[in-house]
């Protein structure tokens, strides 16, 4: 069985999935109706035979059925669509069978076994289904088996789930290994997709909640802790619906990958689902405690179902199972056509400058610099006017990931035309264009920021250091932190004040292009924990013609953002150095996975596992905002999702691989002569790297600050 699934609409979904809401108002309109819910499932799933939910597996509608499967998630439902899904592919040729299930005289529940003898536990909605499907786990034969009776197992799940006896077998269907596998993935997924969209409903409930509950004066929402937690929910949520709208797309274009783009959104929600409805309990305090309100309801559902996940176990292992026996890589990401066909030509250039790589991707090597020139990829997204070649943000964002990927040395030149060179283009005089865009074109531009102070860092706003007005030019004094590459650059991009009494504060900013080796200038070189070199530069009577500013005099904030803008486009570099570290790690594993990671179920696995998972995931944030942004609608929740997914999954990859290599990952390249050092020493420097991730830029404390914000929480 390949399963045919057929390519949807949006809109098409989406109609859809307000039809599935209309019919459950009749019938299940909100998560309390699961306390009495017997009778209401009936009458439901005759409904929903009505309007032929039953019948979608005739059509390949996979989207529609899951966004069904979300929509009965949101209010609780067991509803087993998915499984009257996967029997009918299951016995697509015998339309005997599929008709009566489409008609509902056939009401399916699903499960694995290979006889048909014993009761079978644990089942969703059994008093509502005339049949059970018998599913071979590695192949074999098929079963429809008539259900003769129903014992309730009350406990965590409402309903209860029951015990089943069934009859004889009515029809069966060979099943080979790949079919069954295939059918287990499905009904992994309605599970994983179903608990998600319970555990999101808690969360908007949570996030309504924290705007209108008012606890010590306030509106709880600006409460720091309630900002950052609710931040930490909308993520999980956010990645979860991503991974399995890649998995839809994955079966639609039957991908090769597509039964591990599934598992990977199962995995990714059974472990962050839980979270985000705790959370939810969190912020809904008492009032979500008690039946009257749905959460303890969507809380039932949510651990019910994931709970039923270990009964439906795929053949073929865990996600880190599949990754290690196997030898591919994670799912390839899909930035579009004309993304992707400059990927394969990105690849082909860093691959012959192999040898070149650098875990400091901020050094510059001249001949891997010089062939990006020659191609015309530094600057290319610019008007032709201006050297470039109107690149679209896709093969932007393509060219960052590829060289984060193969540690190119190349990064300085890169960031000079994100930082500088878009900014000028906009906000420079044509002078400054003349002189500046050829050398950024070039990858000439030795560049620094002069940004954060010692009271100016994640608030950019409130810097200090002055520029004061001196004739045909300014003269400058103050102290700029944590400047990166300082003592390499021959240009700062100098944010200074040039209006102290300007408010808001941000209105009295200008800024600067500053050649370092003028007169009054001073670095002081400090080594990070990474072994990068950031630089205390004083500024002493430092003066500057007015050639040298960028933008309006107090203009400088909206320079200063559209430098910052640039970064949506390297937003996708610390997944693609994760994936890189991930691959390296796996080619260690493979090559001796007894010692390494140990048999199928070790921990050192599911940590492993939960690693490519966790690459996935923010990979599939950073293709959101990229769409997002390139559709003009703006990434404000997206992008600093993304960032905060990102900088924290770096250090628990560190930490990781050193759990599962031991101290050997903790060598750097510097010890090869000695002994082998396992990914050449990223795995000690990527975790040593990954601080600066959570700080850099402004810390994931802002940004989930921001995200909370996007959702509507007060400051």
């Amino acid at each position: 069985m390949v399963t045919a699934v057929t390519s949807m609409s949006a809109q098409d979904v989406a109609a859809f999935a307000d039809s599935v809401r209309g019919t459950l108002i009749r019938h299940w309109p909100d998560p309390t109706a699961a306390a009495d819910a017997d009778a209401e499932l009936r009458l439901l799933w005759s409904d929903a035979v009505e309007h032929g939910w039953f019948g979608l597996a005739a059509d390949g509608a996979l989207a529609a059925a899951l966004a069904a499967v979300r929509e009965l998630g949101r209010v609780s439902c067991p509803l087993p669509l998915l499984d009257g899904y996967v029997a009918g592919l299951l016995f697509a040729h015998d339309s005997d069978v599929t008709d009566r299930i489409a008609a509902g005289e056939i009401r399916v529940v699903a499960t694995l076994r290979d006889q048909e003898a014993a009761p079978v536990r644990h089942m969703d909605a059994a008093p509502a289904a005339t049949h059970l499907l018998a599913i071979p786990p590695t192949g074999g034969q098929a079963l429809l088996l008539p259900v003769l009776s129903t014992c309730p197992t009350p406990g965590l799940a409402v309903p209860a789930w029951s015990e089943v006896t069934t009859g004889a077998a009515e029809a069966a269907t060979p099943v080979d290994p790949e079919s069954a596998d295939e059918t287990v993935v499905l009904l992994r997924l309605q599970l994983a997709v179903r608990a998600l969209a319970a555990a999101g409903r808690a969360h908007e409930m949570a996030v309504e909640h924290a705007m209108n509950r008012r606890q010590f004066g306030k509106v709880i929402g600006s409460f720091g802790a309630v900002q950052q937690r609710t931040a930490d929910c909308q993520i999980a949520v956010a990645s979860g619906t991503l991974l399995v709208d890649d998995a839809i797309r994955a079966f639609e274009q039957n991908t090769a990958d597509r039964l591990l783009t599934a598992e990977i959104a199962t995995e990714h929600i059974r472990t962050g689902a839980p979270g985000i409805q705790l959370g939810a309990h969190h912020t809904l305090a008492a009032v979500g405690y008690f039946e009257e309100h749905a959460a303890p309801w969507l809380f039932r559902r949510v651990h019910g179902d994931l709970a039923r996940l270990r009964d439906l176990p795929r053949a073929a292992g865990s996600v880190c199972d599949v990754l290690v026996e196997g030898s591919g890589s994670l799912p390839a990401a899909d930035l579009g056509a004309q993304g992707e066909a400059f990927r394969d030509e990105v690849r082909a250039l860093f691959e012959q400058f192999a040898d070149r790589a650098t875990l400091h991707g901020a050094n510059l090597d001249p001949d891997v610099v010089g062939a990006l020139a020659d191609r015309g990829w530094l600057g290319f997204a610019w008007p032709k006017e201006a050297g470039g070649r109107e690149a679209t943000l896709a093969e932007q964002v393509v060219l960052h990931e590829e060289a984060a990927y193969h540690r190119a040395p190349v990064g300085r030149a890169l960031g000079a035309v994100t930082l500088l060179g878009n900014s000028i283009l906009k906000h420079g005089t044509e002078a400054q264009k003349d002189r500046f865009l050829p050398l950024i074109r070039r990858g000439e531009m030795a560049f620094c920021l002069g940004y954060s102070e010692p009271e100016a860092g994640s608030d950019l706003a409130s810097l200090r250091t002055r520029a004061v007005r001196d004739g045909d030019g300014w003269v400058i004094n103050g102290q700029k932190l944590w400047t990166t590459g300082g003592h390499l650059s021959n240009w700062v991009w100098l944010a200074v004040r040039t209006d102290t009494d300007a408010t808001p504060r941000q209105a009295g900013i200008t800024v600067f292009l500053v050649p370092m080796d003028t007169p009054g200038i001073t670095v002081q070189q400090h080594t990070s924990l990474s072994g990068g070199v950031s630089c205390t530069v004083f500024y002493d009577d430092v003066r500057v013609h007015d050639d040298l500013r960028v933008g309006e005099v107090d203009g400088g904030w909206r320079v200063i953002t559209d430098a910052l803008a640039g970064e949506r486009i390297t937003m996708g570099n610390i997944a693609a150095a994760l994936h890189r570290q991930l691959d390296d790690l796996l080619a260690v594993v493979r090559a001796d996975p007894d010692t390494t990671v140990g048999p199928r179920g070790s921990a050192r696995r599911e940590r492993l596992g939960a690693l490519a998972v966790g690459v996935q995931a923010n990979r599939a944030l950073v293709a959101s905002a990229i769409r997002a942004t390139a559709a003009g609608t703006g990434a404000r929740l997206e992008a600093p999702m993304a960032g905060v997914m990102g900088g924290e999954l770096a250090e628990q990859f560190g930490e990781s691989v050193l759990e599962i290599l031991g101290c050997d990952a903790a060598l750097s390249a510097a010890a090869a002569p000695v002994t082998d050092v396992p990914g050449g020493g990223a795995f000690e420097y990527g975790l040593r790297l990954s601080v600066m991730y959570v700080v850099g830029g402004g810390t994931n404390d802002i940004q989930r600050g921001l995200i909370a914000r996007g959702l509507g929480l007060p400051r």
